[in-house]
C-alpha cells in the first residue's frame, strides 16, 4: 500500500466530517462523489442546491446525494452563525451588516461551521486564492495555543527508499511564510514534527537548515537557525531535532557523520525545516521534478482547526488526498 493510500485507509476509521465550500467546481464534486464512495469522510457542500444536483447529474455522479449540501443564502442556522460572528469580531468593528453579508460568502460560512462545532474541518482553494482561503480562518479558528505562525508541509515521496522514512521526507515552510523570525521558525520545526505524526505515521527527525553546519559559517541568517533550534529543543524537550545543518549533511549518513559528529539528526533526517520560504519552495520543486518525486501537500499546519487550502491548478486526486489528510488532523484534534 502506498503513502497516499495508507492516508486515505487512516480516514476511513475517523470517518470526520469535512465542508467543502466551492460546491460550483467541477473537480471538488468528481472528489466528493468518489469520497463518498469510498467512506472517506462525511461531507457538507456549501452552495447552490440546484446547481450542485444538476451537475452532479451532468457528470454521471451518483453519490452526491450522500452529502449535505447548505445554500450559502438561505438555511436554518444563518442567523446562529452571524451571531457567533459579532460574539467573536465586534470589538473589532464588525458591524450586524457586514457579518449577515460575509455570512453569505462560502469561505466563511465553512469557517463558521467548523468554529461552531458542526463540521470537523474545510478543504478549498481549487477556485479561490490562499488568501481569500486564510482569511476567514485567521479572523474565527485562529491558531494553536502556543503556536502564532500558520504554514505549509510537503510531504516528498522518493523513489529511493534509503532517504528519510522509507523515502519520505517532509519540508516546511513551503507555502506560507516568507521569512519567520527565530521564534516562528522554531514553531513551524515543533507543528511540522506533530505533521510527521500524524499525517505521515512516522517518528520525526528534524534537521533545521542552513548554507551552514554546526558552525562552519557566520551570518545573521545563520544565527537565526541556530537561535530557532534551542527554542524549539525548549518548546518539545523530547523532539529529535538539530541544527544548524546544511541539507546534504541532514540526509546523507558519511556526510553527517563527517560535518556534525555526534549528532543523531545528521544524515538521519527525515523533516526538513527550511529558513525561509522561498528557500522551501525552491526545494521542494527542484526535488520534485528533478528527481521525479511525488509531492503531496502543503498541508496546512498551526491553525486550531484543519483547514486545508488546494492549488488552483489540484487534480481531483489531490482534493481526495487533501480530504483525507484533514480527516486525520481533525482526529488528532479530538
Amino acid at each position: 500500500m502506498d503513502f497516499v493510500q495508507k492516508i486515505i485507509q487512516n480516514a476511513k476509521t475517523h470517518r470526520k466530517h469535512i465542508v467543502l465550500p466551492e460546491g460550483f467546481e467541477e473537480r471538488t464534486l468528481k472528489a466528493a462523489d468518489e469520497v463518498l464512495a469510498n467512506d472517506i469522510a462525511r461531507i457538507t457542500i456549501i452552495g447552490k442546491p440546484e446547481e450542485i444536483t444538476g451537475k452532479a447529474r451532468s457528470l454521471g455522479l451518483t453519490n452526491i446525494g450522500k452529502a449535505g449540501i447548505v445554500d450559502p443564502k438561505n438555511h436554518p442556522k444563518k442567523s446562529a452563525y452571524v451571531d457567533l460572528m459579532l460574539q467573536l469580531r465586534k470589538n473589532k468593528g464588525l458591524t450586524q451588516a457586514d457579518a449577515e453579508r460575509l455570512i453569505e460568502d462560502p469561505l466563511y460560512l465553512g469557517t463558521l461551521m467548523i468554529k461552531a462545532g458542526d463540521v470537523d474541518g474545510e478543504v478549498a482553494g481549487a477556485a479561490n486564492s490562499t488568501g481569500d482561503v486564510l482569511r476567514p480562518a485567521f479572523q474565527y479558528v485562529k491558531t494553536l495555543p502556543g503556536i502564532s505562525v500558520v504554514s505549509g508541509a510537503i510531504f516528498i515521496l522518493l523513489q529511493d527508499k534509503s532517504f528519510g522514512h522509507d523515502g519520505i521526507l517532509l519540508f516546511a515552510d513551503c507555502a506560507v511564510h516568507p521569512n519567520p523570525t527565530d521564534r516562528e521558525l522554531a514553531e513551524i520545526a515543533v507543528i511540522t514534527a506533530k505533521t510527521a505524526r500524524i499525517v505521515g505515521g512516522f517518528e520525526p527527525k528534524v534537521a533545521m537548515l542552513s548554507f551552514s553546519t554546526k558552525g562552519s559559517a557566520r551570518h545573521e541568517m545563520v544565527d537565526k537557525v541556530v537561535s530557532a533550534t534551542q527554542i524549539a529543543k525548549e518548546m518539545a524537550p523530547d523532539l529529535a531535532i538539530d541544527g544548524e545543518m546544511q541539507v546534504d549533511a541532514a540526509i546523507i549518513p558519511a556526510i553527517g557523520k563527517s560535518k556534525a559528529p555526534g549528532s543523531a539528526i545528521a544524515g538521519n533526517a527525515n523533516v526538513l525545516v527550511f529558513p525561509t520560504l522561498e528557500a522551501g519552495n525552491i526545494g521542494y520543486k527542484l526535488v520534485q521534478r528533478l528527481a521525479g518525486a511525488e509531492a503531496v501537500g502543503p498541508v496546512l499546519q498551526g491553525m486550531a482547526a484543519p483547514i486545508n487550502d488546494l492549488s488552483r491548478g489540484c487534480s481531483v486526486d489531490d482534493i481526495i488526498s487533501l480530504i483525507a489528510i484533514t480527516v486525520n488532523q481533525a482526529a488528532d484534534r479530538d
